[in-house]
C-alpha cells in the first residue's frame, strides 16, 4: 500500500516538474510584456524578476526606503560607496544590503498600447480568423463525408482507396510545395485567401482516418433501422452520424483551428498585401521592424497566444473524448 501511494506521488511530483518546464516559457513571456524596457534585462548581479515591480520615489524623485524599521528616503551613495537615508530629520551612511527599497507592482501596459498601435492588430485579427473558421467548415464538411464513405459504405475498392489516401500522408510538404505554387500561380490564386482555404474543402487524410475510426464504432443497427425506416445515406449521415459524432468532429476542428491560427508559412508563401496578412505573419513583421522592442513583442505574442490556450482549456473534455473515441490514444 505504501509503495503504490509513493509510486503515485512519484508520477504526480514528476508531472509537476514536466508542466513547470513547458509553461515558464509562457510565463517569462507573459511577464516581460508587462515590464518597462528598463527591466527586461537585469544589470548584472541582479536576479530575474517573474512579477514586474518599480522602485517607489518621494516627491523630489528619491527612493524610498525602510532601515531599522523606520522609512525614509535614499540621498544616494558617499564616497565609500554607503547610501546617506535621510529618517525624518536625521541622516545616516549605510551599506546597501543594509537597509530595504520599497518596490511596488510594476506593470507596464503601455507595451500593449505601443504594439496594438505599431501593427495592425484589429485587421490581421480579421483575416486570420476568417481563414481558420472556413477552413474549419471545409474540413468538417469535407472529411466527415469522405470518412462516412470509407467507414459505412461497401463499394468496389474502397479499402484499396483508403490505403492510397493515408499514403499521402507520408508526403512531406516541401516537396509538394513547389508544385502547388506553380498550380495556384496558373490558377491566378497567389496573392488571395484561395490557395489557404479552398484545400480543406478536398478533405485532409489525417482527419479522414480520425473520423472514420470513429465511425466504425458507431453500431450498424442504427443505420439498419434508419433503411428500414426509409432513409437514405445522406440521411443516415446528415441526422444520425454526425450528431453522436459531436466528439469527434470538435476534436478535428480544434486541431484544426489550432493549426491554422499558427500556420506560418502558407500565408508567408502565397500572400502578397500586408492587408492580407495573418496574426503569425504580422508579428514576424513586426520582429523585423522593431528587433529591440521586446516588451512590445511579447506583448503582442501574449495576446496572439492567450487566446489559443482559453480555447484549448474550455474545450478540454470534449477534445479528450474525441481523442479516446477515435482510438488515437495509443
Amino acid at each position: 500500500m505504501a509503495s503504490k501511494m509513493f509510486q503515485t506521488l512519484l508520477v504526480y511530483a514528476v508531472l509537476l516538474a514536466l508542466s513547470a518546464v513547458f509553461i515558464s516559457p509562457f510565463l517569462w513571456m507573459l511577464s516581460t510584456s508587462l515590464k518597462h524596457e528598463s527591466r527586461i534585462f537585469p544589470k548584472a548581479g541582479e536576479p530575474p524578476q517573474w512579477i514586474p515591480t518599480t522602485t517607489l520615489l518621494d516627491a523630489s524623485g528619491h527612493p524610498m526606503v525602510v532601515y531599522e524599521g523606520r522609512e525614509g528616503v535614499d540621498l544616494g551613495p558617499d564616497e565609500m560607496g554607503r547610501h546617506v537615508l535621510r529618517l525624518g530629520s536625521e541622516e545616516v551612511a549605510v551599506w546597501p544590503e543594509d537597509f530595504e527599497v520599497r518596490q511596488r507592482l510594476g506593470l507596464h501596459w503601455q507595451n500593449y498600447t505601443e504594439a496594438f498601435y505599431k501593427m495592425a492588430f484589429w485587421q490581421n485579427l480579421r483575416n486570420t480568423l476568417f481563414i481558420c473558421v472556413t477552413v474549419v467548415l471545409g474540413t468538417l464538411v469535407s472529411c466527415s463525408l469522405v470518412a462516412y464513405s470509407f467507414a459505412r459504405i461497401p463499394w468496389p475498392g474502397r479499402d484499396a482507396v483508403f490505403v492510397l489516401v493515408l499514403a499521402t500522408m507520408m508526403l512531406p510538404y516541401q516537396v509538394t510545395l513547389i508544385p502547388l505554387f506553380a498550380l495556384y500561380r496558373e490558377l491566378g490564386w497567389v496573392g488571395t485567401f484561395k490557395p489557404l482555404i479552398v484545400p480543406a474543402f478536398f478533405g485532409t487524410p489525417f482527419y479522414i482516418f480520425l473520423l472514420r475510426q470513429f465511425f466504425l464504432g458507431v453500431p450498424q443497427d442504427l443505420s439498419a433501422s434508419a433503411r428500414i425506416d426509409g432513409c437514405n445515406e445522406f440521411g443516415i449521415y446528415l441526422f444520425i452520424m454526425l450528431p453522436l459524432s459531436k466528439p469527434a468532429l470538435a476534436t478535428t476542428a480544434l486541431f484544426m483551428f489550432l493549426f491554422q491560427w499558427a500556420d506560418f508559412l502558407d500565408p508567408l508563401v502565397y500572400l502578397q498585401d500586408d492587408r492580407q496578412y495573418t496574426l503569425a505573419i504580422a508579428l514576424q513583421q513586426f520582429q523585423s521592424q522593431h528587433e529591440s522592442a521586446w516588451g512590445p513583442l511579447m506583448a503582442m505574442s501574449s495576446v496572439i497566444t492567450i487566446p489559443i490556450i482559453l480555447l484549448f482549456f474550455l474545450t478540454q473534455r470534449t477534445f479528450i473524448q474525441g481523442i479516446t473515441l477515435t482510438g488515437l490514444k495509443g
